[in-house]
């Protein structure tokens, strides 16, 4: 085995709960272990991905992962960490958001290593033809109720009321365990922490109905250091499936993690070793301000998620911004990137058949945009270099914009200054 899975987990700071005998288990052999993952959704978010890095580690310690997507569970809701009752979906949705959530899997695990090979399994496959009748028969009669409400994803519903259907929740998850174990000679389930109760009840279960033994291991539940949600923005999710986030708001999302929080994430969503990780840690004490560790933890985590090329392109959109892109870099860009790059800055409209014959580029900036609030006021900018177009510095008041001008044939950009951008948007 080429790495203690436990140790590698606990200098990441990565495990939450762990069930004794465990790491006793990972350290005698090769284990098959798993990981469930919820397919409400057509793409894993970001938050996914500590359970994704933890099947890889799994994995680069020498056993056998397998993520289990939930097929059935997913018709059922899952309590742990909710305030009120899931939507449930229809078959056809949940298979297509199951395909797809496969293949993001398949970008991290190896599925084709000899007996360490990743699997994908669907608990659907084993529950579609499991009747009521005997799933309390053969599962229910193990679980005592008393057993049931005193779990904490139990209790905390107690007050505003919760379904039969989200209460026997924890038992499908149990029968989940407890047919891998059997079938498939699966003795460790991971999550996060918020599924310990779930997850321990899949141990009793194999416990009380087969006389076995299993094991369990929970990671923490990330929270960021101003107390907002983790994986969440202003604007929602951050998705993986890049038609969901582009690469380039994907990549924006960890260079802008402050300095706090970027020290645990380094350590959870990257592969560095603890020395590089350290090595990094003293290059940006030295100097906060060049963002170190943000820009190791971006780039390692775009080209993961995405691609090499995707990241380079993300960086060029991000130096646009900043002041070191080109006009060359600017026509490069997707309209979904030039619109996220420039969120929030001020817009003006024009008509495209007003650059037919070429518009004097004092007149566009002050009486077609209001950029600058006079003529005098934006010949003496130009004249002392003040003002770009397209990321290319206006020469002369005898420049002409026309529909040369145009990016992704509907946009211009002026900027004033250095931090001044205005959007024109030609339609």
């Amino acid at each position: 085995m080429t790495t203690n899975f436990v140790e590698e987990l606990r200098w990441r700071g990565m495990i939450q709960d762990i069930m004794p005998g465990t790491e006793e288990l990972l350290n005698k052999q090769m284990t098959a272990g798993y990981i469930g993952f919820d397919p409400t959704a057509d793409s894993l978010g970001i938050g996914n991905l500590v359970p994704v890095m933890l099947l890889l580690h799994f994995q680069k310690a020498g056993h056998k992962p397998i993520a289990l997507v939930g097929g059935a569970t997913g018709m059922v809701g899952d309590p742990s960490g909710k305030s009120a009752e899931r939507n449930l979906l229809d078959e056809t949705t949940l298979n297509h958001n199951v395909a797809c959530q496969k293949k993001q899997l398949e970008k991290f695990l190896d599925f084709d290593c000899g007996a360490q090979s990743a699997e994908i399994v669907n608990n659907y496959d084993w529950f579609k033809g499991f009747s009521f009748l005997e799933f309390i028969r053969d599962v229910g009669k193990h679980i005592s109720v008393n057993y049931m409400m005193a779990k904490d994803s139990v209790k905390s519903r107690l007050e505003n009321g919760m379904s039969f259907t989200e209460f026997s929740y924890q038992l499908v998850q149990g029968y989940d365990f407890y047919y891998l174990w059997k079938n498939k000679n699966i003795q460790l389930q991971m999550g996060g922490s918020d599924q310990w109760g779930n997850i321990v009840t899949g141990t009793e279960l194999i416990r009380r109905k087969a006389g076995g033994e299993a094991f369990a291991l929970t990671t923490p539940l990330i929270k960021k250091a101003d107390g907002t949600k983790f994986g969440k923005t202003e604007s929602g999710n951050i998705w993986l499936d890049k038609a969901k986030t582009s690469p380039y708001k994907f990549y924006q999302f960890w260079l802008n993690a402050s300095d706090e929080d970027v020290k645990s994430f380094i350590r959870i969503f990257t592969l560095f070793t603890k020395a590089e990780i350290e090595t990094l840690e003293v290059e940006h004490a030295a100097a906060p301000h060049l963002r170190v560790l943000q820009k190791a933890l971006a780039k390692d985590i775009t080209i993961r998620v995405h691609s090499e090329a995707d990241y380079t392109a993300a960086v060029e959109a991000s130096e646009i911004l900043f002041g070191k892109g080109t006009a060359e870099s600017l026509q490069k860009l997707s309209e979904e990137d030039f619109l996220s790059i420039f969120e929030g800055v001020e817009q003006y409209e024009i008509v495209k058949s007003d650059l037919e014959t070429g518009i004097d580029v004092v007149e566009f900036v002050t009486e077609k945009t209001k950029i600058f609030p006079s003529k005098g006021e934006a010949r003496k900018m130009i004249q002392g270099g003040g003002v770009s177009v397209n990321k290319t510095k206006v020469e002369s008041v005898e420049l002409k914009i026309n529909s040369e001008h145009l990016i992704n044939n509907k946009y211009i950009l002026v900027q004033k200054g250095k931090k001044n951008y205005y959007v024109i948007k030609v339609s």
